[in-house]
C-alpha cells in the first residue's frame, strides 16, 4: 500500500486526494491545509488527517475545532511520496523540504518543468517516469493536447501541430479572476508557452499554439489542426480516438454544443463535482483533408490531470505497466462504470471505455 501525502487541498489537491483514496493500492496519509476554512472543515469531514503549513498555524486549527494532526514536515515524514498541489511557484520552495526527508513527490503543471527530473503524461511517456524522484504532471492543456496527439503520432506521425486555446478566465472559484470582460490574447507572443510546454512530453514534436483567454469559468477549448505524415480515412481516426479510454466523442446526436452543456451532462451522470477527466472532443468537428487533421476538444481545467497524478505515482514506484495503471485508475474513478462515465445519450455502455 502507498501512503501518499497531499501538500495543498484545493482545486487539484482535493480532487487527488479522493481519488488516490479510491485507488486499492493507494491510501491518503493526510492533507495540508494554510489555515481553517470551508476546505479545512470538508477534508476533516471526509476523514482525513489535517496538517498545518506553519507551526503557528496549528492553533488557529484548534481554535475553530478542527482536529490537527501535524505540520507539513510530519506529513513528508510519514509519507511514502508526496503530491504537491500547492499553487504555482510554490512546489518549487517545498521541494528542498522533500529532499531532506528524502521523500519523493509529484509536482503539477504550473511550475516550472526543471522542478522535477521529467515532464510525465500517462498515454504518452508513462514508462519514462520509472524510479524517478520528482516527476511533473503537465498542465491541463498539455495533458489535453497529449492525449490527443500521442495516438496520432503513433498511427500516422505528426509533421506539425498547430493549436489555439481559448482558455476560461479563471476556476469557478476564482473571483478575482474572471469572468473578465474581454477578449485577451494570452500572451500576445507567439508561440504561447503551451507549445513548449507539450515538447517537454514530446522532445522532438514540431508545435506551435496561441492562446486567448475569454470571459468563462467552466473548460478549456482547442482548436485543433495537425498535418500529418500519412493521409488517413477519417472514419479511421475517430475509430482511434474512439478507443482512447481518456477522450470522450461527443456525438451530434447528444446535442452537446456548448462546454455548460457538457458540464451539466457529466452532473447528471453522477459525476463528483461534476468532472470530467476525459479529452472532449466533438465527433462532427474531425475533418481530414489530405493530411491535415482539425478538430475541437473541450479540457475540464479542474479535473483532466487528476487520472494523470494517480498514473504518475504507479509509475514511479514501477507499481503497474501504463495499460494495467490507466485501467486500474479508470475503473476506480469510473470512467468504466456505467453508472457515472460519461457515454452518448441512448447508446449503449459495454464498459469498455468505447463510446459507440
Amino acid at each position: 500500500m502507498l501512503h501518499v501525502g497531499v501538500n495543498g487541498y484545493g482545486t487539484i489537491g482535493k480532487r487527488v486526494a479522493d481519488a488516490v483514496r479510491s485507488q486499492p493500492d493507494m491510501t491518503v496519509e493526510g492533507v495540508t491545509k494554510t489555515g481553517p476554512d470551508f476546505a479545512a472543515e470538508r477534508a476533516s469531514v471526509a476523514g482525513y488527517d489535517l496538517h498545518a503549513t506553519d507551526e503557528d498555524a496549528v492553533d488557529a486549527f484548534r481554535a475553530a475545532g478542527l482536529d490537527i494532526a501535524g505540520t507539513v514536515e510530519d506529513l513528508v515524514d510519514a509519507s511514502d511520496v508526496i503530491v504537491d498541489a500547492t499553487p504555482g511557484g510554490v512546489g518549487a520552495e517545498y521541494r528542498s523540504l522533500y529532499e531532506a526527508h528524502d521523500t519523493p513527490a509529484v509536482f503539477q503543471g504550473a511550475e516550472s518543468p526543471d522542478v522535477a527530473e521529467m515532464s510525465f503524461n500517462a498515454r504518452s511517456n508513462f514508462e519514462d517516469a520509472r524510479d524517478a524522484e520528482y516527476v511533473r504532471v503537465v498542465s491541463c492543456n498539455t495533458t489535453g493536447l497529449s492525449r490527443l496527439l500521442a495516438p496520432l503520432s503513433e498511427t500516422y506521425g505528426v509533421k506539425k501541430a498547430r493549436a489555439t486555446l481559448v482558455r476560461r478566465g479563471g476556476d469557478p472559484d476564482q473571483s478575482g479572476r474572471g469572468p473578465i470582460n474581454d477578449i485577451l490574447p494570452n500572451p500576445v507572443e507567439v508561440p504561447s508557452h503551451h507549445g513548449p510546454d507539450v515538447q517537454t512530453v514530446f522532445p522532438d514534436l514540431s508545435i506551435d499554439t496561441l492562446g486567448l483567454t475569454v470571459p468563462a469559468t467552466l473548460m478549456h477549448v482547442h482548436s485543433v489542426n495537425v498535418t500529418l505524415e500519412s493521409a488517413p480515412d477519417v472514419r479511421d481516426v475517430r475509430d482511434l480516438l474512439d478507443a482512447e479510454s481518456r477522450v470522450f466523442l461527443v456525438p451530434r446526436r447528444s446535442r452537446i454544443e456548448s462546454c455548460g452543456e457538457l458540464r451539466e451532462y457529466a452532473r447528471d451522470a453522477g459525476r463528483p463535482r461534476g468532472d470530467i477527466w476525459e479529452n472532449c472532443v466533438w465527433e462532427e468537428s474531425i475533418t481530414v483533408e489530405g493530411r491535415d487533421f482539425y478538430c475541437f476538444q473541450a479540457i475540464h481545467q479542474e479535473a483532466d490531470v487528476v487520472p494523470e497524478n494517480v498514473d504518475a505515482l504507479r509509475a514511479m514506484f514501477d507499481l503497474a505497466d501504463r495499460e494495467e495503471s490507466v485501467a486500474r485508475t479508470n475503473a476506480a474513478l469510473g470512467l468504466t462504470d456505467e453508472a457515472v462515465r460519461i457515454e452518448a445519450p441512448g447508446v449503449a455502455a459495454d464498459g469498455s471505455g468505447r463510446n459507440r
